[in-house]
């Protein structure tokens, strides 16, 4: 059943609404990047443990592209910051904005990887091979779900008209 109530109009000119959507999407990556960064160390860890001699092949592998795969997540999930540094002043906030949110939703993608390959290894050592195929497709199948089939869903029951803005204030100059 959609939602057919009237929509909240926002009184902000584009620059106002840069800004709230930039300040939002750095929020996010605070909560993401922390996660990777649990993630990475505990992978770093990892190699120095003395059972990490006594894995197979397949889990070295597992394991070396899941350190990778952390790696590219934190450096998605920095990016937007090192973005509007380079930009900062030049009049590229709704530039900065789109590429960011690009930035962090290849992120959670990566991300989603990282943490299948991540429990795939665990549940490799832990309880064998089977065991952690099953549970590195379950993984994978949460966060899909959470992370893009949900959102897509709830987009989709809200309609497909983005919410009204105010007109936009052409005189407004983004000086960030």
């Amino acid at each position: 059943m959609k939602n057919d109530a009237p929509r909240t109009v926002r009184r902000e000119t584009a620059l106002e609404r840069d800004d709230r959507n930039f300040a939002e999407l750095l929020q996010e990556l605070r909560v993401t990047q922390t996660g990777v960064q649990i993630l990475f160390a505990f992978l770093l860890t990892l190699a120095f443990t003395d059972r990490f001699g006594s894995l197979d092949a397949v889990q070295r592998g597992t394991y070396v592209a899941t350190l990778l795969l952390a790696v590219v997540a934190a450096a998605l999930f920095t990016a937007p910051a090192a973005l509007h540094r380079a930009l900062f002043r030049r009049g590229a906030k709704r530039r900065v904005v789109d590429v960011s949110g690009k930035l962090a939703s290849a992120g959670l993608c990566v991300l989603t990887m990282a943490f299948t390959g991540s429990v795939l290894l665990v549940v490799d050592v832990v309880l064998g091979r089977g065991p952690g195929i099953a549970a590195a497709a379950g993984t994978f199948a949460v966060c899909c779900g959470l992370w893009g089939v949900l959102p897509r869903w709830i987009r989709h029951r809200m309609g497909r008209r983005p919410p009204p803005t105010a007109p936009h204030d052409p005189a407004a100059q983004d000086t960030h």
